[in-house]
């Protein structure tokens, strides 16, 4: 026996919904027909009625809806087809008045009984449905959710439709004052972020959930520091840039971490800006499976470029990075290309076979205390990598150039830093050559919270060998972005694509690294986790600069980006200081290096290169 679909049974049951909607409102209108039956012309608007509303529902896909998860988009689509209807029901009996002899208010109000009928029956078929899966899914974690706008409403609502994820709404609290006292889709808004632990008691809080994608860090450490003083669970929706779809999911909600902790306002992107230089084009990627170049893979990606080249050393990473592209953008070309940018031979196999018209450099040795050991590695590959690129990018044409640097690059005491600032000098001579359809640019931020190596792996590793965290000293500072926050800006900068220049990015206020490490034992949970004090390490200073003494900035067309004043390259001269630096390099000279440095950096002139 063949089985109707539930597509036909959800059209038939409208069609006698609004079929019933019809003969109602004739009997509203002319009570007499429920005495002396009903006239042929009576069914000839109904027949009509339903051939209209028939069509229209099928137009628009009204038998398709589930009614067990019916909201406001598939109650607006009824409504478009109940009003189309109505309309050409009320045109009709103009038309046909002397044969149906349809009172004008009949369509009207048969319009109005069809749409509470229609509707009412998705309202109470999710209701129902709602209420059965809530008694299926059994106990549920009681969640005061922090923040009564957009993302809050959404994820309340989320988790009214699904009961089975364990999580009941029981309410909201928010800091703006025109929202006390008010019911946000149902639920109370109990009082303000600092009512918290009161609230928590008297509704019998289990759980606390921040929904304001925008808060900053300071905001977010308040609402953990009192969701921990009520002893309860805390947990977070993404930033606005993780939520790119502009939709809110149970499945976003995660626990807050460190990036949480120190979040600052949102970025604003000028995407079109960017879309210009990327869509459609060859992009090369060398570093592209470390930590900061393969999220810029994953930026870029979202711009539409022809084909992304992933350049680099370690084959484990490149894969990776490959497989999530695979994956998330099954669309984009992409080639894994293993090599290093030191060879420059190999670096020119893959300019002169693909062409690429776009390249990030973001291939380079970061890490302060061993380029301290090893100065010939960070020249070879953070300066003549550098210097590989810069000469291909000029012979092919590559239209763009983004050198990826740092703030360490700046009146430079470790020979990572020195490093950083020469490729930044190796990238201003190369533009200085470039031809008037090319930008090069340097980028300098500060240090990226999750990278390969920085503090907080480490501290998380310390806590988890039972303490203590070491810092090495109380006052130490630094600049802090987050991954995606780096990338994005990165990218941002290219846009911009001044020849010559090298930007800096707005880092916002420094952290206290003692401080950060508190933060990480106050997320971690731990108990009685000391934090002590090491000494400053080779090459270290206290506090980091974005800009040297000599410099100063000019402002951009991107709040969040500035563009260092810096003094003139000379092309000539720089080639004659690489040589002799690249050639001390090969033979390990260490001494060497160091006064090849001193000479190189303007802004060294009172210090030295230890």
């Amino acid at each position: 026996m063949k089985v109707i679909s539930p597509a036909i049974l959800k059209f038939i049951f409208d069609l006698g919904l609004w079929t019933l909607a019809a003969l109602l409102a004739y009997a509203f209108r002319k009570p007499s027909l429920l005495v002396s039956g009903i006239p042929l012309n009576v069914w000839g608007y109904v027949l009509l009625s339903m051939v209209v509303m028939g069509l229209l529902a099928w137009y628009y896909h009204l038998p398709r809806q589930t009614w067990h998860r019916a909201g406001m988009l598939d109650l607006t689509v009824l409504a478009r087809a109940v009003a189309v209807s109505t309309l050409i029901i009320f045109a009709s009996g103009f038309i046909f008045q002397s044969w149906l002899q349809l009172p004008r208010s009949v369509p009207l109000l048969a319009g109005v009984l069809g749409f509470l009928l229609m509707g009412g029956v998705r309202l109470i078929t999710r209701l129902t449905s709602e209420q059965v899966r809530r008694q299926v899914a059994g106990p549920q974690q009681r969640v005061l959710i922090v923040g009564a706008g957009d993302a809050g409403s959404l994820i309340a609502r989320e988790m009214q439709r699904h009961p089975e994820s364990g999580l009941l709404p029981i309410g909201f609290l928010d800091d703006e004052p025109s929202k006390q006292r008010q019911r946000v889709v149902g639920l109370p808004v109990f009082g303000r972020v600092e009512d918290l632990l009161d609230v928590a008691q008297q509704e019998g809080a289990q759980e606390v959930l921040i929904a304001v994608p925008s808060a900053t860090g300071d905001f977010v450490r308040r609402v953990v520091d009192l969701a921990r003083g009520a002893q309860l669970r805390h947990r977070i929706i993404p930033g606005v840039f993780e939520i790119l779809s502009g939709d809110v999911s149970i499945n976003q909600i995660r626990d807050v971490n460190l990036e949480d902790l120190l979040r600052r306002p949102a970025v604003r992107l000028n995407t079109s800006e960017i879309a210009g230089y990327l869509r459609g084009r060859v992009i090369l990627v060398t570093g592209a499976g470390g930590s900061i170049g393969s999220e810029i893979v994953r930026q870029i990606a979202a711009f539409n470029p022809s084909t992304i080249l992933l350049f680099g050393r370690g084959e484990n990473s490149i894969f990776g990075i490959q497989q999530e592209l695979a994956r998330t953008w099954p669309e984009i070309k992409q080639v894994g290309l293993i090599g290093d940018v030191r060879d420059e031979s190999r670096l020119r196999t893959v300019f002169r076979d693909y062409r690429p018209e776009v390249v990030f450099h973001a291939a380079a040795h970061k890490h302060v205390p061993l380029m301290e050991q090893t100065p010939s590695e960070a020249i070879l590959n953070n300066v003549m990598g550098t210097r590989n690129v810069v000469e291909l990018c000029l012979e092919y044409g590559v239209v763009r150039l983004v050198n990826v640097s740092t703030d360490k690059a700046v009146n430079p005491t470790s020979v990572m830093g020195a490093s950083k600032r020469v490729a930044e000098m190796v990238v201003s001579a190369g533009a200085a050559r470039a031809r008037e359809t090319q930008a090069f640019v340097s980028v300098r931020f500060g240090n990226v919270l999750g990278s390969r190596g920085s503090v907080v792996p480490t501290f998380m590793a310390q806590i988890r060998a039972g303490g203590p965290i070491t810092v090495t000293h109380p006052e130490m500072v630094r600049y802090f972005m987050t991954i995606p926050e780096a990338a994005r800006l990165v990218l941002q900068a290219g846009g911009l694509a001044e020849n010559g220049k090298v930007y800096v990015l707005n880092m916002g206020d420094p952290v206290k690294i003692s401080d950060l490490a508190h933060d990480v034992i106050r997320l971690s949970g731990a108990q009685n986790v000391d934090v002590v004090y090491s000494g400053i390490r080779p090459g270290e200073k206290l506090y980091e600069e974005l800009l040297t003494s000599g410099e100063g900035t000019d402002a951009t067309t991107h709040s969040e980006i500035f563009s260092a004043k810096l003094g003139r390259v000379d092309p000539a001269i720089i080639q004659e200081q690489l040589r002799l630096l690249r050639a001390h390099a090969e033979q390990n000279d260490a001494e060497a290096i160091r006064n090849d440095l001193d000479r190189l950096i303007p802004e060294n002139k009172f210090g030295r290169i230890r």
